[in-house]
């Protein structure tokens, strides 16, 4: 992947750290760079223990964001904060046991990075690495409609990473899905800045090698 070709288009965004975008909370690090294990509730260890190996170094390190995430707008110990899969498989907070229906959750990650998202509106958070826009590309017309990709374009892998991250982080927003008719139903008026179809607000950054985006909806939409 060449320079030009990731470094076009979409602001870059600092890993490691946490950035606030539109009232959301936001971080997102190379997944080589996570090396501490986030405390564990017995339920979240039940989970761990359920997942394929080769996914539970990838879940344990969404959690250890996604908990200081949760600690920046929490007081409490740590050990008391749970990320827990509702029964659509979407990340749900707890604190102390009891739920938090205000905080709305979010988290992604590749082989390379790892980002979650934490906002008091429905929040996605998606990564596609930017050499990935081949394997988008083949199943572009899945879900983008003939004038997104006019308006995309095929050429450009960070644009069509950015695209899919976009549609992705759309849907889990409406907790909805990436393979069903939903994505088709959420236009994209423009990539950059993005511009979604609704009253959901929308960013795309360059993490690294990949497109991160990040959409706000709100209940109802």
């Amino acid at each position: 992947m060449t320079a030009t070709a990731v470094d076009a288009g979409f602001p870059a965004i600092a890993p490691g750290r946490v950035h606030r975008w539109g009232g959301a909370r936001l971080i997102v690090a190379r997944a080589g760079d996570l090396r501490q294990v986030p405390a564990l509730s017995p339920a979240e260890r039940r989970v761990l223990r359920a997942l394929p190996a080769w996914r539970q170094a990838e879940w344990t390190a969404g959690r250890l964001l996604a908990k200081r995430l949760v600690g920046e707008v929490v007081s409490g110990p740590a050990d008391g904060v749970e990320i827990l899969p509702r029964e659509d498989g979407s990340p749900r907070v707890l604190v102390g046991g009891g739920p938090m229906p205000a905080l709305h959750l979010s988290i992604s990650h590749t082989a390379r990075h790892v980002a979650a998202a934490l906002a008091p509106e429905p929040v996605g958070v998606d990564l596609c690495e930017i050499d990935s826009a081949d394997a988008v590309r083949r199943v572009a017309d899945h879900f983008l409609s003939p004038e997104e990709l006019s308006l995309i374009g095929t050429g450009r892998p960070d644009a069509m990473a950015g695209a899919w991250a976009l549609k992705e982080a759309a849907v889990k927003a409406d907790r909805s899905g990436i393979f069903g008719a939903a994505p088709r139903g959420i236009p994209i008026r423009r990539l950059r800045p993005p511009l979604l179809g609704g009253r959901r607000r929308a960013m795309v950054w360059r993490a690294g090698e990949a497109a991160l985006a990040l959409v706000l909806a709100h209940p109802g939409d």
